[in-house]
């Protein structure tokens, strides 16, 4: 499994999580597994988001899709995001 974490600025929180709602038939379809949403502790407009897939393919086709960075740019991103990829390796019980 592959996990990817995006983390931007966005202009509202409210009109960006409409925006991440709608495109969740597409994130089904372009290969994301599991998703959950944080947001900083001091600023609600501070979004990671992370991702999982099956493998790094999917991952970085997802995170280079047209529709990903277009809804994105609709959605009130702030600047680039800072975007990396991860495997997990090993699960503790604490």
């Amino acid at each position: 499994m592959v996990t990817m974490f995006v983390r931007h600025k966005v202009e509202d929180y409210g009109n960006w999580k409409r925006f991440y709602d709608g495109f969740g038939p597409e994130r089904e379809e372009m290969g994301v597994t599991g998703a959950s949403v944080y947001c900083d502790a001091h600023d609600t407009n501070a979004i990671t988001v992370m991702h999982q897939f099956k493998d790094l393919n999917a991952a970085t086709a997802f995170a280079n899709s047209v529709e990903l960075k277009a809804t994105m740019a609709k959605a009130g991103v702030s600047g680039p995001p800072e975007i990396w990829f991860t495997q997990q390796i090993e699960t503790t019980p604490n």
